[in-house]
């Protein structure tokens, strides 16, 4: 799995994603990421990749043309177009099954950091496969919900976690939240850890877990439940 970023701020995201479980997935060549400058793509002397929007309003608009042009460097580069995100409030929200989506159709992917009021939409049209927002809210610009859609789908690519039950047994992957998890000192400010987990009972243990997953599913998240 290769995932291209396309992005204002490369060395922030870059350093961000070369550590930990990604990072030593990436010395290990099970997954690559690269961040890509958008301003190398400018035409002009002040690197300008943004402008007045027609129709007037308060900020900037990033100018299609470089944007365009990043994007065809590295599709030039793959021999063939890439499946390409863009990080925007307006898209569809990310959940893990999109995440797994993403990591079994595709062996790579360019991600769009938008800034500013947002991009040319003739660049969306032109070049972006679909809108992707990681929730219902505005944030500075689209490198953190970058970073997350990578990180999302990268730990599921084979090899990168050390067996699958590092994310089959996590929150969203059947559609439930996760079990709490324990573990030393077996009492910590009085609260103890519950006794099934200390029997050695493994269908028991097994049980319980499952049971606290719809509890705790239907307690914080019922949205999920109802959904079912």
């Amino acid at each position: 799995m290769r995932i291209d970023i396309m992005t204002l701020f490369p060395d922030i995201v870059g350093d961000m994603l070369c550590e930990s479980i990604l990072g030593r997935g990436q010395e290990r060549g099970y997954i690559r990421i690269e961040c890509h400058q958008i301003r190398d793509y400018t035409t002009n002397k002040q690197r300008q990749v943004d402008d007045y929007p027609y129709g007037g309003g308060r900020g900037c608009v990033m100018l299609a043309q470089p944007l365009y042009d990043c994007w065809k460097h590295i599709c030039d580069e793959a021999g063939h177009r890439v499946h390409t995100i863009f990080m925007s409030p307006c898209g569809k929200v990310f959940k893990q099954e999109d995440a797994r989506r993403l990591q079994r159709e595709h062996e790579r992917l360019i991600i769009v950091c938008g800034r500013y009021e947002g991009v040319d939409e003739r660049f969306i049209e032109e070049c972006v496969d679909e809108e992707i927002s990681i929730g219902d809210f505005v944030l500075t610009g689209g490198e953190i919900p970058a970073m997350a859609v990578a990180d999302a789908v990268c730990r599921l690519v084979p090899g990168v976690l050390p067996d699958e039950e590092c994310f089959t047994d996590e929150s969203h992957w059947n559609g439930l939240l996760e079990y709490p998890q324990y573990t030393r000192p077996e009492i910590w400010k009085d609260r103890k850890v519950p006794e099934v987990l200390l029997s050695g009972h493994h269908a028991n243990i097994d049980e319980w877990r499952k049971q606290q997953s719809i509890e705790r599913t239907r307690e914080r998240r019922p949205d999920l439940i109802n959904d079912k």
